[in-house]
């Protein structure tokens, strides 16, 4: 699987927002100039992430984007999803096998490619917005959330 810009973009645009507020929004302009990112993909970004309520807008001379919730109660996995990034990787059209992989059956490697897009959207869920601007290490923050959280079932396209 690999990770489109748009999932990529979305959360640099989150982090430098969670960055760079300071209580004040932070303008596109800004973020596109420091984040090397065309403003343009980034207005199409922000319409879908003000739809799944992960950022708030400001209008007038000083507006822009701020975050809708803390850093730490947003996960990396929200955003990806918000983006309309998929999390799966198997080649099933609908992720389950039941329209796709060989004529409805699942293929011989489904359960690879599925148990690998649950490992994927599990780290991704545990690590959080505030977990990556302070730079943690993230796999040691996502296996302590997750072992905190207890056994829980995660349901991504598989």
């Amino acid at each position: 699987m690999k990770l489109s810009t748009k999932g990529r973009y979305a959360v640099m645009a989150m982090a430098d927002i969670a960055l760079n507020a300071n209580g004040a929004p932070v303008s596109l302009a800004a973020i596109a100039q420091r984040q090397d990112i065309s403003q343009e993909y980034l207005e199409q970004l922000f319409g879908k992430l003000r739809k799944k309520k992960l950022v708030t807008s400001v209008r007038g001379p000083r507006g822009g984007y701020l975050l809708a919730k803390q850093p730490e109660d947003i996960v990396v996995a929200d955003i990806v999803l918000a983006a309309d990034e998929p999390l799966t990787v198997t080649r099933c059209q609908d992720g389950d096998a039941v329209s796709g992989c060989i004529g409805g059956d699942k293929c011989v490697t489904h359960e690879l490619w599925a148990a690998l897009g649950r490992q994927i959207y599990g780290f991704l869920a545990a690590v959080t917005l505030d977990d990556v601007i302070a730079k943690r290490n993230l796999a040691l923050q996502a296996s302590i959330r997750r072992a905190k959280a207890g056994p829980t079932t995660i349901a991504v396209g598989g």
